[in-house]
């Protein structure tokens, strides 16, 4: 093997180390989301679309300590990978934004959702799941 096939190889480990890393952490956020109740969570790949993130999740809280809540939960993934976690939003409470860098969470009062509809601007081909 040249050192141009190993190269090659190990790009191509990177890239299946970060796919799956990508995957547990999307899978530790969703299960934080889910554990605090909130509502339509949806995840879209906004992969080749966006050079600042991989993945959007978006979710909708009853309340603004509803997604307050929500978004120290997510923190705390953030800092079991590793993360930093940082919270957007935390003034006006309507609309907090957590950044896990590949994943970016934007947390919603029903009506602000409605409002932005980032599920339109972002569009539904690069969806994964909906919970």
């Amino acid at each position: 093997m040249n050192a141009e096939e190993v190269n090659v190889s190990h790009k191509k480990q990177q890239t299946g180390e970060q796919a799956d890393s990508l995957k547990t952490l999307t899978e530790a956020v969703l299960e934080a989301l889910e554990d605090k109740k909130a509502l339509d969570i949806l995840v879209i790949d906004v992969r080749g679309r966006c050079d600042f993130a991989d993945r959007f999740v978006l979710a909708t809280g009853r309340s603004d300590r509803q997604i307050k809540a929500l978004s120290q939960s997510l923190v705390e993934v953030a800092h079991s990978f590793g993360l930093p976690g940082k919270v957007e939003g935390l003034d006006a409470m309507e609309w907090l934004l957590v950044d896990l860098g590949d994943i970016i969470i934007h947390l919603f009062l029903p009506e602000v959702r409605e409002s932005f509809q980032l599920e339109k601007l972002w569009g539904q081909p690069g969806a994964i799941a909906s919970a």
